[in-house]
């Protein structure tokens, strides 16, 4: 195989990666899916960006998914004119509803209902945890707070509120304008922020089903109430995010590595695509290689062997872009030279497909094959044969649907290819196998495990067959 890596890489897109010729060197690096952080992307930006990661994926006959992140309900501060130094012990005003404080520094938030959803000695986590403000009384449209740690406020800082349920919308005006467009240039993911319960993925869908369009959804786990309904969003769901920024803030800092292990286990025991992400090799942003802390984050996320791993400032903003990726690319592969966690060994698929398709896996590993192939038109049978979680088998997914065919690339350890399917199963077969040898995907001679349908008697069935090619 070309890329034997099984790990996917996603990089996100920013002012340091996206001009062409740079896309270009991540996608060559082993870069399979691109985010677009509309966060930070305006609309023209967006279409550009998609254009150029388009072409390159095209020039270097390359399959890249596009995934659209959008920003979701962000309580954040308002806008200051000047940065204000806190001190322990200061008391500031967070204040709602253009109400400025007379007794107090004040900062504006932009949520409205602060004051009613969170109580006193509750603490208010600012600037992705730099800063923290312990609740003292509570007030009209305003909230007297102590600061517990030292730190600079400057505008449009992100507010995390650990362990209260807010009242924000699953989707605001700006993420459906921002949905819209990504209906328009045909993205291929929605990763949908701050998931908190199956309805607010249900609502997104309900979106893309209304105008017909096929993208798949990844529901975003970043706070509390997202992790009490995980198994919800997950059964909802086309793939989950383990979005450790933010949930790091919301869940006390040594609960972070068993929640990650847990989502992941769910993940790969539903055969649910699941990503890792966020301060991977955060360093990198400023440092040509990683630090052995992050080498070791890497590997357990691959050796948990999670669908993708996650690049967020690195690449969108740091100064060693292209360096990350291949940093990641040698650690997914050294780790899964060594094996991994087995989680989906003790899953128990109860769809007959998966369950074919896993012994058709197990059958490629006793004998040693050159590779399990798989046929998808809905992308099922390519997610049952990532959830196999192959170690020593290449999985080559056909595909005749061009609209999934990027979509496939998320998947842990599948290889997607286009190819017309005729009527005739046999065929189709025969033009696999011959692609592969064409390809040099597989040696001529080497034995291959094909999971195919075929019409007996007016019914479709799976089968399995086995061919040595050449």
């Amino acid at each position: 195989m070309p890329n034997n890596r099984r790990t996917k890489i996603i990089a996100t897109l920013g002012p340091a990666t996206n001009a062409p010729d740079v896309i270009e060197s991540l996608i060559t690096a082993g870069v399979n899916v691109i985010r677009l952080n509309m966060s930070h992307a305006g609309h023209d930006q967006t279409r550009n960006d998609v254009k150029h990661i388009r072409a390159a994926a095209t020039k270097l006959n390359k399959i890249v998914a596009v995934l659209m992140d959008t920003q979701g309900p962000a309580i954040r501060t308002g806008e200051r004119a000047t940065d204000l130094k806190l001190k322990p012990g200061q008391i500031i005003a967070l204040t709602v509803r253009g109400e400025q404080s007379e007794e107090y520094t004040s900062v504006d938030v932009n949520y409205d209902d602060l004051v009613n959803d969170i109580s006193v000695d509750d603490v208010v986590v600012v600037d992705n945890g730099n800063i923290k403000l312990k609740v003292l009384k509570k007030k009209h449209n305003q909230l007297e707070c102590e600061v517990l740690t030292e730190g600079v406020l400057g505008s449009r800082r992100h507010i995390n509120l650990p362990g209260v349920r807010v009242n924000l919308p699953a989707l605001t005006d700006k993420d459906i304008a921002d949905i819209e467009l990504g209906i328009e240039l045909k993205v291929d993911y929605f990763a949908m922020s701050f998931v908190r319960q199956a309805e607010d993925v249900q609502r997104l869908r309900a979106i893309l089903d209304y105008k017909k369009s096929p993208q798949k959804i990844v529901a975003k786990l970043e706070d509390q109430q997202g992790v009490k309904n995980v198994e919800e969003i997950i059964n909802v769901s086309d793939a989950i995010m383990i979005a450790r920024g933010d949930l790091g803030i919301e869940v006390p800092f040594e609960d972070l590595p068993p929640l990650q292990r847990k989502i992941v286990k769910l993940c790969v025991a539903k055969g649910k695509p699941v990503i890792v992400a966020t301060h991977m090799l955060e360093s990198m942003i400023e440092s040509p290689s990683p630090t052995r802390a992050e080498v070791t984050d890497v590997a357990n996320a691959v050796f948990e062997q999670t669908d993708a791993i996650m690049l967020s400032g690195e690449t969108s903003v740091g100064k060693y872009p292209v360096p990350c990726i291949q940093a990641m690319d040698r650690i997914a592969r050294r780790i899964e030279r060594s094996g991994g966690a087995g989680f989906a060994s003790k899953a128990a698929p109860d769809d007959i497909h998966a369950k074919i398709v896993r012994q058709a896996a197990d059958l490629a590993n006793d004998i040693q094959a050159a590779a399990l192939v798989v046929f998808t038109r809905t992308g099922r049978m390519a997610q049952n044969a990532a959830w196999t979680r192959l170690l020593r088998t290449p999985i080559i997914c056909f595909t005749n649907n061009k609209i999934l065919l990027p979509q496939l690339a998320l998947l842990w350890g599948v290889h997607p290819i286009l190819l017309d399917f005729p009527n005739d199963p046999n065929q189709t077969v025969r033009d696999a196998g011959q692609l592969l040898l064409d390809k040099n995907l597989v040696p001529k001679n080497a034995t291959v495990v094909f999971v195919t349908e075929a019409t007996i008697k007016d019914k479709t069935v799976d089968t399995i067959q086995v061919e040595m090619l050449g």
